[in-house]
């Protein structure tokens, strides 16, 4: 493979000495740091798919505000602005740096120490001081997650291939999400049936934030490559006066910016998903651990197939599809109620999004230069989280004044014009673009 390439790349001229040490130390390593990278998935997606599953925070939150749908949309429009502030942030201590795991790992341990308090808050705390402390901490976690979001993500690019970053990546979530699912299911039998109160959901989230740390700690043995070039460090206000002429240079990437946005913002309809369900089938502690399985474990397998048509045809008409499905997913409620139809619809959504992520996260990675690249994702990152954040805001005040069934119908718009954009304006960016060696 290896030889190959170097064959390929003597023919022409377009690479430094300096870029072919770098892209050759990608290839040498990609074994080595694929298992550890696979580790940290298994074991920190416990408690990370935990959190933004639509279904144990949500119902959490419900049960501490006595039923208040307005609550949840504020709980989560904290985390979600708690995700938009901090993107720049991310990208600001990474982009002149050689390397960024060392900052990942600490913007990681702070991530999972607000899991532990939003734990601990609800074992000792009353139910309207853990409602308080839950939201301040869902805030914080949205902030280390916007950081990570970049930080992580641009550590996977320089980690994988662009023509295997697909399937590998498919094959992360597929494993993190399997052993997500399995901790749902047990926690949603044991855990929550066996508490009184709320308990079972701080145990739960104790319980995670322990696992997700061991994932952490994997990521040490990483062999993360050095650039042949990054960007000088500036200050984060020169950063965000850069942001207009990087829109205008590339338009593609201007379009999708737009149209991920709005997309993201038919993520309204996640937390209300479980409140709906709610309405008309007992939640008990089995049904909600049922559901977060078959929600996880739709969107694990799917995880599978998504990275092996990214590999052969590119990110873009994945983020199609799994638009076109999650629209059909939501419509169901609009016929049935009944629980088959409940877990129709969270094995659908559950597939669909593990699409939409995939394909947003990646998309961007295939615009720009690598240089470029930690400055971009945070763009794009801090519009889908402002838009991330506003939805469940929104979405909580349509449920409280219209019902449901608004929602749904709300959310679906955005995610039908976000996918209309792409359409028409996003050409496969892959047919322009490779960034590392097939």
């Amino acid at each position: 493979m290896i030889v190959k390439y170097l064959k390929e790349n003597s023919k022409n001229n377009q690479l430094s000495n300096a870029e072919r040490r770098y892209e050759i130390f990608v290839l040498r390593n990609l074994t080595a740091n694929f298992f550890p990278y696979l580790m940290h998935g298994m074991l920190s997606q416990i408690a990370f798919r935990l959190i933004n599953a639509p279904t144990f925070v949500p119902a959490y939150l419900l049960t501490l505000s006595g039923g208040s749908n307005l609550i949840v949309g504020v709980a989560l429009f904290f985390q979600g602005l708690g995700q938009t502030l901090t993107p720049l942030v991310g990208a600001n201590l990474i982009s002149h740096r050689k390397r960024v795991l060392p900052v990942g790992l600490m913007v990681g341990m702070a991530m999972r120490i607000n899991i532990f308090f939003i734990g601990i808050s609800g074992l000792y705390l009353s139910e309207e001081g853990a409602l308080i402390a839950i939201i301040i901490f869902l805030g914080l976690f949205g902030m280390s997650e916007g950081m990570q979001g970049v930080i992580f993500n641009f550590l996977s690019s320089k980690i994988l291939p662009v023509s295997r970053r697909g399937m590998l990546m498919g094959t992360r979530n597929f494993l993190g999400g399997t052993s997500a699912s399995i901790f749902a299911f047990l926690v949603g039998s044991y855990f929550l049936e066996g508490q009184i109160g709320t308990s079972g959901y701080s145990l739960t989230f104790i319980v995670s934030f322990f696992i997700s740390v061991g994932g952490l700690m994997v990521l040490l043995f990483l062999r993360e490559p050095e650039p042949p070039d990054i960007s000088k460090k500036i200050a984060l206000l020169e950063q965000l006066k850069e942001i207009p002429a990087i829109l205008k240079k590339e338009k593609a990437y201007r379009s999708f910016f737009l149209a991920r946005a709005i997309s993201t913002m038919g993520k309204m309809t996640l937390p209300f998903y479980v409140l709906y369900a709610g309405q008309n089938v007992s939640l008990s502690g089995y049904v909600l651990g049922m559901l977060t399985f078959v929600f996880t474990l739709s969107n694990t397998f799917s995880n599978l197939v998504w990275g092996l048509i990214a590999d052969l045809y590119g990110f873009r008409i994945v983020f199609l599809s799994s638009i076109s499905f999650w629209i059909a997913g939501s419509s169901v409620f609009f016929f049935s109620s009944s629980l088959e139809a409940i877990i129709l619809v969270f094995a659908v959504v559950g597939g669909s999004l593990s699409g939409f992520e995939i394909s947003s996260r990646n998309l961007i990675l295939e615009f720009g230069t690598l240089k470029d690249r930690p400055s971009l994702i945070a763009i794009a990152n801090t519009a889908a989280q402002m838009a991330g954040s506003l939805g469940p805001l929104l979405g909580g005040f349509i449920a409280t004044w219209f019902g449901y069934e608004k929602v749904f119908l709300t959310g679906t718009s955005f995610l039908f014009l976000g996918g209309a954009l792409v359409v028409f304006f996003v050409a496969e960016p892959r047919k322009r673009f490779n960034d590392l060696p097939r």
